[in-house]
């Protein structure tokens, strides 16, 4: 008895070392994919992460490389944005699953812009919505009002998976399934049959996107080009300014200006406002100025 045992150990550890690669073949077969991500939300893995990996690698996987190319341009003054709020910037990536990046992304909740905001909640972070104007298309605005956004909601739950869950659904809403089921466990609270299905595939959604835009070579994807960025410089234009005018006395397309100003339903300040500040190209005030000057 004894004997078989200790075959059986030694057939075991044989395997293990026979198992492992020697240092040269690890290198000659592997190379390290990335330097080791840091991540400042919890990152928890499991079959519901998994599955939303699965499917950014197969079934969405064009949507996804759109992401991170998109990434290059706009995530980088997100994460400066919440960092200097003193909010994890991994928490950035809830604009990559809410919009895509995209300023004209219209949910059928009628949320729009880059971080989706209902009209009533862009109302209560000062977004301007008016015919002629919808902030909440606005890069710089939009980030800031998300920011304080979230920042009201990690008073209110002290979780930041509770804080994106609420983001989605809604804060009351989340407050009344937690005094229901009482717990502040959001994977606890996710089980439940009367949990939005839609965010109780936020959270593995948000956790999935983070891991692999981090290190996309690790998940088969490749490390995008950088996009251009579009260089601008404040401009602040009276009412009665018509951008595709003032674009083609400057110069440019009108198309360039209005993906400078995507926020301007209309391409223009209407009459009755003082005035607004434009986003112009940078280094060109002067011809701004000139415009203003030969016809105003």
């Amino acid at each position: 008895m004894l004997l078989k045992l200790f075959f059986k150990i030694f057939l075991s550890l044989s395997f293990v070392l026979l198992a492992q690669p020697s240092t040269a073949a690890y290198k000659r077969h592997y190379s390290p994919v990335d330097k080791k991500p840091f991540f400042n939300i919890p990152i928890t893995y499991n079959m519901k992460v998994q599955f939303w990996i699965h499917e950014f690698q197969n079934n969405r996987k064009r949507t996804f490389n759109t992401w991170l190319k998109r990434s290059t341009r706009y995530l980088p003054k997100m994460k400066k944005v919440f960092k200097e709020r003193g909010l994890p910037e991994d928490l950035s990536y809830i604009a990559l699953i809410e919009s895509g990046l995209k300023s004209n992304a219209t949910s059928h909740a009628q949320a729009v812009g880059y971080w989706q905001f209902i009209s009533s909640t862009g109302k209560r972070y000062g977004l301007k919505k008016e015919w002629w104007i919808d902030e909440r298309m606005d890069f710089h605005k939009s980030t800031i009002a998300a920011t304080k956004y979230i920042t009201d909601l990690y008073k209110i739950f002290g979780s930041w998976y509770l804080t994106a869950a609420a983001y989605n659904m809604g804060e009351n809403r989340l407050l009344r399934l937690i005094k229901k089921h009482k717990t502040k466990d959001y994977w606890k609270l996710s089980k439940k049959r009367d949990f939005p299905k839609e965010t109780r595939h936020y959270i593995p959604k948000l956790i999935a996107t983070v891991l692999m835009a981090k290190i996309p070579k690790l998940y088969g994807f490749k490390v995008p080009k950088k996009m251009s960025q579009l260089e601008h410089e404040p401009f602040f234009a009276p009412g009665g300014t018509n951008l595709k005018h003032m674009a083609k006395y400057m110069g440019f397309s009108g198309k360039h200006f209005k993906s400078l100003n995507p926020a301007l339903l209309k391409d223009l300040i209407p009459n009755s406002e003082k005035g607004y500040w434009l986003r112009i190209p940078k280094g060109h005030l002067a011809n701004a100025s000139q415009y203003i000057q030969k016809y105003f």
